[in-house]
């Protein structure tokens, strides 16, 4: 089969199309033929080296999430999931033509939702939502989404709104990309930096959503009302400060809280209940996937240029 491996720690150009053997699922596994692969954030850190401390060398396959047809189960796993449309959490492996996934990681499709928008929705859906309430947001708070351009960022800004917050403000790089967020619910637009414009946005936020975290995260401190929370569920600018404590103890009277969230720590079978809610809602138009890109397989290399570059709105999908 097809596959893109890492050859090369560093830029896209160390992504290179390969021959490998098809996998075989173990037992608890399916074998998925792969209809679409969804390109995520994590995906190019994996590929910089930047995460080579967690167990990822040089030679692996990117791809956490895939969507496709069952072909082959593994010892334990009910025949019943043969033939079927399905959406898997690969982990790794998923930019290939063929996949293999734990039975418990799947969810099945609906009949109208598409491969290209179940790996749109169906990662970054769960942080989203997980992500909100892992911030304990409440219908009529005011929510800021931090790096809200990207499928992570699109999904939060959605079920805020969908959710009753009384405000959502995002912070993007372009007007133009501001008003692509109002249209899915944003009510505020900022700068990178988090400046508003002449449209009254709220000087401070009871949730901050981060999906950037990097050096300018501490700055967003400021703007937490007091009892606010922030939660970071992603670090595409890189890691924070090393000091962002001392200014969070110099903000000890407003009693904030700032916390990390990995989809990881949510149980299996509330992962897929969420996701098979999303896509039921998705299927309805009720929730937008917004797909920047299609592109074949054999140019993920083209796909990370684009997202390296800050190119994308959205994700970019690869079809085998």
């Amino acid at each position: 089969m097809m596959a893109i491996v890492i050859k090369e720690y560093g830029g896209p150009e160390g992504l290179a199309v390969v021959d490998l053997p098809s996998p075989a699922p173990a037992p608890g596994q399916v074998l998925i033929s792969t209809e679409a692969a969804g390109v995520g954030g994590v995906d190019t850190l994996i590929r910089s080296g930047a995460l080579a401390a967690y167990g990822f060398t040089e030679g692996h396959v990117p791809g956490g999430e895939v969507a496709g047809i069952v072909r082959e189960v593994g010892e334990g796993v009910d025949t019943s999931w043969l033939g079927r449309r399905v959406w898997a959490a690969t982990g790794s492996g998923g930019y290939a033509e063929q996949a293999v996934a734990p039975v418990h990681d799947l969810v099945a499709l609906p009949p109208d939702l598409s491969a290209v928008d179940a790996v749109t929705l169906g990662s970054a859906g769960v942080v989203a939502h997980f992500g909100l309430a892992h911030a304990r947001f409440t219908p009529g708070e005011t929510v800021l989404v931090r790096g809200a351009a990207g499928s992570l960022g699109i999904m939060t800004v959605q079920l805020a709104s969908r959710g009753g917050a009384a405000a959502v403000a995002v912070t993007t790089s372009s007007p133009a990309r501001g008003e692509r967020l109002r249209d899915l619910g944003a009510t505020h637009v900022l700068d990178r930096l988090g400046n508003g414009t002449a449209d009254d946005a709220p000087s401070a936020y009871d949730v901050i959503i981060d999906v950037a975290a990097g050096e300018h995260m501490p700055a967003f401190f400021d703007r937490l009302n007091p009892n606010g929370r922030l939660v970071a569920v992603g670090a595409v600018a890189g890691q924070p400060p090393a000091s962002f404590g001392a200014k969070l103890m110099a903000d000890f009277q407003r009693s904030l809280s700032i916390a990390t969230f990995s989809a990881a720590t949510v149980p299996e079978a509330e992962r897929r209940a969420v996701r098979a809610e999303h896509f039921e809602a998705a299927s309805r138009a009720e929730l937008t996937a917004v797909v920047h890109e299609v592109l074949p397989l054999d140019r993920a290399t083209e796909a990370h240029r684009k997202m390296d570059a800050g190119e994308v709105f959205g994700r970019i999908v690869l079809t085998p």
